[in-house]
């Protein structure tokens, strides 16, 4: 493994992280509304889950979903239903006031694992962009250490996105429009999930 291939895929992996998606999305709603520590344990658990899906890449799982294209679509629709849930939640929601208990960290990680999980393409983005960068003989500390390079990135793009955006002004800007703003999350997060559901 050499350094360009290490900075390749970096520059691949934040590009990836900076494009709006359901991830980006749910981090961003969650450090607004129940602020900086739900926000990265939150972006934790969307960090841990990316990084498996790269750890699964590394080992052949979509050779598994090839084989065994059941387990694709099983795993591909259950991450679109939950993301159809947090849409139809976020909407119900959006009249009422912000409440003033913030998320558990638990919960927190947990949802950001299961958003991430969720989502099988992230796995399949990531043998993509192994494969085109990084030779096919890596050892296992080679891969042991692009896997802990992801996920300290994933880490500190959402810890950075969380204190960012649980600050007095983000907050008190959300407050004000909160209706409009948990609406179009609902809807953008409905149309997520549909696209993961209806896509093949």
């Amino acid at each position: 493994m050499t350094w360009d291939a290490l900075l390749a895929f970096n520059t691949i992996l934040i590009v990836a992280l900076a494009s709006p998606g359901a991830a980006m999305l749910f981090a961003m709603k969650t450090a607004v509304t129940s602020g900086r520590r739900a926000g990265i344990f939150t972006g934790l658990g969307l960090g841990c889950a990316a990084t498996c899906w790269t750890g699964a890449a590394f080992l052949g799982l979509e050779a598994v979903f090839t084989l065994f294209p059941w387990a694709y679509t099983a795993l591909k629709i259950g991450g679109a239903l939950y993301l159809l849930y947090l849409a139809v939640t976020i909407w119900r929601s959006a009249p009422d006031t912000l409440g003033q208990a913030p998320k558990g960290h638990g919960r927190a990680f947990l949802d950001g694992l299961l958003v991430n999980f969720g989502n099988p393409k992230s796995m399949l983005f990531a043998a993509a962009v192994i494969v085109v960068i990084f030779p096919k003989d890596l050892t296992s500390t080679d891969i042991a250490f692009v896997i802990l390079n992801h996920l300290t990135l994933e880490v500190i793009f959402y810890a950075g996105f969380a204190v960012l955006l649980s600050s007095p002004p983000a907050r008190a800007g959300y407050l004000r429009l909160k209706p409009l703003f948990d609406r179009i999350a609902s809807l953008l997060l409905g149309g997520f999930g549909l696209k993961l559901l209806l896509g093949k």
